[in-house]
């Protein structure tokens, strides 16, 4: 039960007052008692008014509203689908829900019911809020969007009384569309400890189980964990629908970036083309993010417009933090760390051509890297084993790269972050995919035969990259002398140092 403080003081305060004056007349003198007599009382009846407001006064809750009459309604949002500019696959599926909303009568003369609980989950980013919003939008009824964390408190019942009022104020309001994002706060699977959180998930589950057919009131939620949550959260009924918000694909984010490039003054040079094409794998918030931080750079230097090199600047400063030049002060640093990227910008260029190249540098960055070898994936949705093995090996070409450089006893403890890739690609090859070396595949097999494996295909990963980096080492040596002379290559330079140096036999 929840507590107040301020109640306690006052009730303790009282029974102090109280038990004085009974002692007081007790054992004062007679001579100063019509005196202490009209002191006591007068003490008394200030303090009565005090008394009253600190009895009456509650502790507010933290973070969101105690019951039904504190509650704001929402007014209908001005977001509407197009405003969403991807997912269409995700938007498709929560167009049923409009004519739900307005006409729930129509499916339920033929007893159909619509899905009351609709679960929206994928990366961060992606834009399962604005969805949301957008849905309630297009269906021209109030949106309530709460976050799970604003039911946890540490109070029992609180976040219990919080649930029945939202849905109450959303009963009152007609028609309306409830949104709680990052429900995992809330809705992970119970422990059997009877705890504020339960609690708070059992009165969620109740409320939705209430629901009559002509309601007219659709919940949604958001998370990034779908995995954590109560299956009673997810049975039929209640969350039985789910939709993914993948990535944006290429043409989703090219219509992102249009959206967000409306109110900024981009220069001739910038083509939104081949912006949304080296961004593979950026959510809506990244793509977002990076035009915004693009116009802060410009703005640093007084442009007038946003440039492509200010995009660059933006783009590199998001993935690998501010460039940190003087950062490499040792000349051996400095030529090991060149030797390094060279490895890997070459063997990319030769094993994953699909992966388009799009810069290496060695001056190191704000996130601790010595420098960074820069390439863009291709979209795809499977990968095969030999594709997978050429992974491994431009992950493990930068050591091999200062092996040929300055030798075994030499090498330094740079490659720490490309051992942790490949020895994780080769985990999940054998562990997941069910890839083993040799030709044969395996799904049921010891612990021992799953670590044989993975070493197996680190070793081989590592004689591949190893034996490109000797068949091409004018290139690779090319490369290096390029790094330390200009710190940082394009994808022409790599390219031009290949036809320059053709494969030794």
């Amino acid at each position: 039960m929840q507590t107040h403080r301020p109640r306690a003081f006052s009730a303790l305060l009282m029974t102090l007052m109280l038990l004085s004056m009974l002692l007081f007349s007790i054992f004062r003198p007679a001579e100063t008692s019509d005196q202490l007599t009209r002191i006591l009382l007068t003490l008394l009846l200030t303090s009565i008014p005090l008394l009253f407001f600190l009895t009456s006064r509650r502790e507010p809750a933290r973070g969101f509203v105690t019951g039904a009459s504190s509650l704001t309604e929402c007014g209908v949002p001005s977001t509407r689908f197009a405003d969403v500019a991807a997912n269409d696959e995700a938007l498709e599926s929560l167009r049923d829900l409009i004519d739900f909303i307005k006409e729930p009568e129509k499916f339920s003369h033929l007893g159909a019911r619509i899905p009351r609980g609709v679960l929206l989950y994928g990366m961060p980013g992606t834009g399962k809020t604005l969805m949301a919003r957008a849905l309630a939008g297009e269906a021209g009824v109030p949106f309530f969007a709460v976050n799970g964390a604003d039911f946890v408190e540490m109070y029992v019942g609180v976040g219990a009384s919080r649930v029945r009022a939202l849905f109450q104020k959303a009963r009152k309001a007609g028609r309306a569309v409830i949104f709680f994002d990052e429900i995992d706060a809330i809705g992970k699977k119970r422990t059997n400890q009877n705890d504020e959180r339960e609690q708070t998930l059992n009165a969620l589950l109740s409320e939705m189980s209430g629901f009559r057919d002509g309601d007219g009131i659709v919940v949604l939620a958001a998370t990034n964990r779908v995995d954590t949550l109560d299956d009673a959260l997810l049975r039929p009924g209640r969350f039985d629908r789910r939709i993914e918000v993948p990535l944006p694909s290429l043409s989703e984010r090219l219509k992102i970036l249009e959206v967000h490039a409306r109110n900024k003054p981009l220069s001739a040079d910038v083509s939104l083309q081949d912006v949304a094409a080296e961004t593979a794998l950026f959510s809506g918030a990244r793509l977002e993010s990076l035009l915004n931080e693009a116009a802060i750079v410009a703005a640093k230097r007084s442009g007038t417009v946003i440039s492509q090199d200010d995009l660059d600047k933006a783009m590199d400063t998001m993935l690998f933090g501010m460039d940190r030049p003087g950062g490499l002060n040792y000349r051996q640093e400095k030529e090991q760390t060149a030797a390094h990227e060279a490895g890997h910008a070459l063997l990319t260029a030769l094993l994953l051509p699909e992966s388009a190249i799009r810069k290496v540098s060695i001056i190191p960055t704000g996130k601790g890297a010595a420098g960074y070898s820069m390439a863009i994936p291709p979209e795809k949705l499977f990968y095969q084993k030999r594709e997978l093995l050429s992974h491994i090996a431009v992950a493990l070409a930068g050591r091999e790269a200062e092996k040929l450089y300055s030798g075994d006893d030499n090498l330094s403890t740079g490659a720490a972050n490309d051992i942790e890739k490949a020895a994780g690609l080769a985990q999940r090859m054998v562990c997941e995919w069910g890839m083993m070396p040799g030709g044969t595949e395996a799904y049921l097999f010891s612990q021992a035969q799953r670590e044989n494996a993975q070493q197996q295909w680190l070793d081989m990963g590592q004689q591949l990259a190893a034996g490109m980096l000797r068949r091409h080492m004018p290139a690779w040596q090319q490369l290096t002398r390029l790094l330390l002379e200009k710190e940082t290559l394009g994808k022409e330079d790599i390219l031009r140092c290949l036809t320059d140096f053709p494969r030794q036999q």
